[in-house]
């Protein structure tokens, strides 16, 4: 009788999650294919960019116009480099423990993608100065008014988390990707509804741009953009 419940309980718990997974990944495909802003306001004030490494999306500005200074916050000191050539910043937001351990899919550890999955870790944010931008399916231009940025601006400073100062907390790191980017800390925990890509998603909104209902992968950003 003892053996009957428990085997009963143990069918029930995979049943729920496999319920679980398959209303996630439902969702997964289909939210993302339902725009929001699909016919946005076209601005001519500032370029920003969206970019894909396959995975992962990133949100490209001006590191300076008349609008916003960036390294006031995102200083190209923090950087291996240092070179304040660069007329580019990508911004990312994301895990903590994927960014700082896990240098290439290869090397992802259960632990890490069991933490990040489950808000168990913190979060980062990562930025990289860049120079050359190209246009291609991976890195879409987006033009947008100066009010349509300040909203951008409000998303990305309010994702930093900061000291008693209010100054952005700089993780002092050898993990870097390159010479250019640097990482610092960041509010939110990241987990299965809300990702890399559904922040980026919503730096999108925050601008009245393309953007999906919700989305927790970079094709879904990018299905609007093609």
């Amino acid at each position: 009788m003892i053996i009957k419940k428990a085997l009963r309980a143990i069918a029930w718990v995979i049943l729920v999650f496999v319920a679980f997974v398959s209303c996630w990944l439902l969702a997964a495909l289909l939210l993302p294919l339902f725009a929001v802003n699909s016919k946005p306001v076209i601005g001519n004030d500032v370029a920003i960019y969206i970019q894909t490494n396959g995975d992962h999306t990133d949100i490209i500005v001006p590191v300076k116009n008349q609008v916003k200074d960036w390294t006031g916050e995102i200083s190209y000191q923090n950087t291996i480099s240092k070179d304040t050539t660069c007329n580019y910043v990508a911004i990312g937001w994301g895990d903590k423990g994927f960014y700082l351990n896990t240098p290439t899919w290869s090397q992802l550890k259960f632990s890490v993608a069991f933490r990040a999955a489950f808000a168990l870790s913190t979060s980062a944010i990562h930025a990289t100065f860049c120079k050359d931008l190209r246009e291609n399916a991976d890195c879409k231009k987006i033009m947008i008014s100066n009010a349509q940025y300040a909203g951008l601006i409000a998303f990305i400073d309010n994702s930093f988390k900061r000291d008693a100062n209010g100054h952005v907390i700089n993780i002092r790191t050898t993990a870097n990707y390159d010479n250019e980017d640097a990482f610092y800390e960041a509010k939110r925990k990241y987990n299965l509804f809300y990702t890399c890509n559904t922040w980026a998603n919503n730096a999108l909104k925050a601008c009245g741009q393309k953007a999906c209902l919700w989305t927790v992968f970079d094709v879904g950003i990018f299905y609007h953009y093609r």
